[in-house]
C-alpha cells in the first residue's frame, strides 16, 4: 500500500528523480521519459472517460490501471535482480497484452474494413481516443529507444505497441461503428 503523507518532498529540486530502485538519475532521462509519457497517456484516457459509457468505459478503467502498472515496471530497472529482490517489482504480463488483443478483435469484429486512413476526430470520444492514440504511441517510441540502452521488460513493449491499436479500434466504435469516422481524402486542398 502507498501512503503519500508530504506531497512535495524537494528532494527534485537539482533535476533529479529517484527510480522505483532508488536509484537517482536526472529528470531528463530516457526511462523517466518513457514513464512519464505513460503517465501522460493515463491523463489523456481520463479526458477520454468523460465521454465514455458503457463497455468501452469499463475497458478505459482497466487501461488505467494497467498505465500505472506500467510506469511502475519501466520506473524498476535492473530486471536481473528481480528475483533476489525483497519486493518484488510489478511487471506488466502476457496476459494483459491478450486482453487487450481480445478486446481489439471483439470490437473489430463489428467493423467495416477500412479503404481510407482515417483523420482524428468525429464524436467527442472518438477525438479524445486518436489523442490517447498517438500520445500512447509516443510512450512506445520512448520505451523501444530505452530498450536500445538498457533491459525492458518484452511484455511492456507489447502492450504499449497493442495499445494504441485499441485506442484506434475503440475510436472507430466510438464513431457509430465507423459510419462517421472522418476519411483522409488525398490531395483535397490542393
Amino acid at each position: 500500500m502507498v501512503v503519500l503523507n508530504k506531497i512535495y518532498t524537494r528532494t527534485g529540486d537539482a533535476g533529479q528523480t529517484a527510480l522505483g530502485n532508488g536509484e537517482r538519475v536526472p529528470k531528463q532521462s530516457t526511462r523517466v521519459a518513457a514513464y512519464g509519457t505513460v503517465d501522460e497517456t493515463n491523463a489523456t484516457v481520463g479526458l477520454a472517460r468523460l465521454h465514455a459509457g458503457g463497455d468501452i468505459d469499463d475497458s478505459l478503467a482497466r487501461i488505467q490501471n494497467d498505465l500505472f502498472d506500467l510506469g511502475a515496471d519501466l520506473c524498476r530497472p535492473d530486471m536481473e535482480k528481480d528475483i533476489d529482490a525483497e519486493y518484488p517489482p510489478l511487471r506488466v504480463s502476457d496476459t494483459q497484452v491478450d486482453r487487450l488483443e481480445t478486446e481489439i478483435d471483439a470490437m473489430n469484429a463489428g467493423l467495416e474494413p477500412l479503404r481510407s486512413f482515417v483523420l482524428p476526430g468525429g464524436s467527442p470520444l472518438a477525438a479524445h481516443l486518436h489523442l490517447c492514440r498517438t500520445v500512447s504511441r509516443r510512450a512506445e517510441r520512448l520505451t523501444v529507444e530505452l530498450a536500445g540502452q538498457e533491459p525492458v521488460n518484452n511484455a511492456a513493449l507489447k502492450y504499449l505497441n497493442r495499445l494504441s491499436d485499441w485506442f484506434f479500434v475503440a475510436s472507430r466504435v466510438a464513431n457509430s461503428n465507423g459510419a462517421d469516422d472522418v476519411l483522409w481524402v488525398p490531395g483535397a486542398n490542393r
